[in-house]
């Protein structure tokens, strides 16, 4: 019997479907005689999930169904599921004003109705598949995988039918081992219902794998939707460099997803998988690697792709990516504007060199900021994105006075139109440093539920505790009141305001005083 494989991408933003396509990609390499479809239900009108999924099971007769599970937790700062989570959130939990709390307390309940909507409505999507496909194939089989089912991979046991493969991380290998009917147990993966997920499974490294080109001929005659994606202009589409990432930032897990092991995609593979794309007429590339230079290590490499980009005569594209600025040299600098970046987002998390260290980021604010002049010089005047997570651990009044100090300080490199503070409240993830500081302090209990969205739970799973949560709570509150289309900027400006700006030597260098952190709450009272 023919194998026949149905990728299918669950509801989400329309972010081009990159795992869905490598994996169909490095598939057809490897099995050319197993037939393909990608359905990315990303371009599907949401009324019409079901019926189109029947559809498409009915046309293709699959008897292997791949789902990717993109997104499950919640909180950002930004819009979504019929309202913003973080605004909801700090209404209910800061707000002064009864009214104001209510109208959180209404859209929490809005926001809560829709995530647990959207988990039921993905759950039966994949029941609903399987279920169909079984009609014409009753040996059928479900793998799930993806960025989510990747997180939450030990509550996927409750929820998925007997018999589901939960793939965690890269899914390649699995699939090429079921495919020939070989033992999956060393894969990162479990079977619903048959073995129970190895303890720590996703700190365990992937099965490494020489990446070669898209072959986006094929990918093209096995997705009817793929135009989907070339038809805006404003659409980034994704090209991975690298996988891995060495680092051990104590909120990430992307370094337990993908493996501390950086491996490194050829040059010349990456760029003719852009020029394929480049004469469907993409203009504009994401490379989607976890850090686009994770380590100085590794700027050679970086260099390499970049000179052989400029060498292809590609000269008309823009690119982005996530960055560690740490990593910036003067060459590079030069080789990013000349080949086209046109935006990158650094997560600095804090302005506080202190606060890095102790998020074990392994960052050095100074090289940053002056990487950050390399890059200007160069003749970088495009937009810079930087994450700022508040009140992670140990922040104090002193801590985000220097964070503010940092901020300008970029804004004074840049221009203060061109960077954008986003304001982040970790939302706390398992398998991560900071689950295990909660866990350790009490915050959390052993066995509770990290998809929870009831309120007891969200509150410490939105990480903004005691003693400032309340603060940046209020902060937060007038920002949205104030200026809700500049967000981050106001909130930069409101805390500036209120606390002050540090002297920038104090955010590069100075420790924290243990006298100041005895007096936060004195200070805190006295700001109110």
């Amino acid at each position: 019997m023919t194998t026949k494989i149905l990728y299918v991408r669950l509801p989400c933003n329309p972010i081009f479907p990159i795992g869905v396509v490598y994996l169909a990609d490095h598939i057809h390499k490897q099995f050319p005689d197993v037939e393909q479809r990608i359905f990315d239900l990303g371009t599907v009108p949401p009324l019409e999930f079901n019926q189109t999924l029947d559809q498409v099971v009915d046309e293709f007769q699959p008897n292997l169904l791949v789902f990717s599970w993109r997104d499950i937790q919640i909180y950002a700062p930004v819009g979504g599921r019929g309202g913003n989570p973080l605004q909801n959130a700090f209404e209910f939990y800061y707000a002064k004003n009864p009214l104001t709390r209510l109208r959180g307390a209404l859209g929490g309940l809005k926001v809560a109705t829709a995530y647990y909507g959207e988990l039921w409505r993905n759950l039966g999507l994949i029941k609903r598949g399987l279920q169909r496909a079984k009609r014409y194939c009753p040996q059928a089989r479900v793998v799930v995988g993806g960025g989510a089912v990747s997180v939450f991979y030990e509550q996927m046991q409750q929820l998925l039918p007997q018999g589901s493969i939960v793939s965690v991380g890269e899914g390649e290998t699995l699939l090429e081992k079921l495919l020939r009917g070989q033992d999956l147990r060393s894969e990162r993966c479990y079977v619903v219902g048959e073995n129970q997920p190895r303890e720590r499974m996703i700190h365990e490294e992937p099965t490494p794998l020489e990446k070669t080109a898209c072959n986006y001929d094929y990918i093209e005659s096995v997705w009817p939707a793929f135009d989907y994606y070339l038809q805006d202009n404003d659409f980034y589409i994704g090209v991975q460099t690298k996988r891995g990432c060495p680092h051990n930032c104590c909120y990430c897990v992307y370094t337990v997803v993908e493996g501390k092991q950086v491996r490194i995609n050829p040059a010349d593979e990456v760029v003719a998988e852009m020029r394929q794309l480049y004469e469907r007429g993409i203009r504009n590339f994401w490379f989607t690697d976890a850090q686009f230079i994770p380590a100085r290590k590794f700027i050679k490499d970086t260099e390499e792709l970049l000179e052989k980009i400029i060498d292809s005569g590609m000269e008309d594209i823009h690119w982005a990516a996530y960055i560690r600025a740490d990593n910036l040299t003067p060459k590079l600098c030069d080789l990013m504007v000349k080949t086209g970046m046109n935006y990158f987002e650094i997560g600095i998390t804090s302005g506080s060199q202190e606060l890095v260290r102790k998020m074990r980021m392994g960052y050095n604010l100074r090289t940053v900021l002056e990487n950050c002049q390399d890059l200007k010089a160069a003749g970088f005047n495009d937009l810079v994105s930087v994450n700022y997570s508040f009140n992670v651990i140990d922040e104090t009044v002193e801590t985000i006075r220097q964070t503010i100090a940092y901020h300008r300080a970029l804004e004074r490199i840049f221009g203060a139109d061109k960077v954008e503070p986003a304001i982040f409240f970790i939302g706390l993830q398992p398998h991560t440093h900071l689950e295990g500081y909660a866990l350790n302090k009490g915050i959390l209990n052993p066995g509770y539920n990290p998809m929870s969205l009831m309120p007891w739970t969200a509150r410490k799973l939105l990480w903004n505790p005691e003693p400032l949560g309340s603060f940046f709570g209020e902060v937060c509150l007038q920002a949205w009141q104030q200026n809700p289309n500049d967000f981050g900027r106001e909130v930069m400006k409101i805390l500036e305001e209120r606390l002050g700006c540090a002297p920038l030597e104090d955010a590069l260098s100075a420790p924290i005083r243990e006298e100041q952190r005895g007096n936060l709450r004195k200070e805190l009272v006295a700001l109110t």
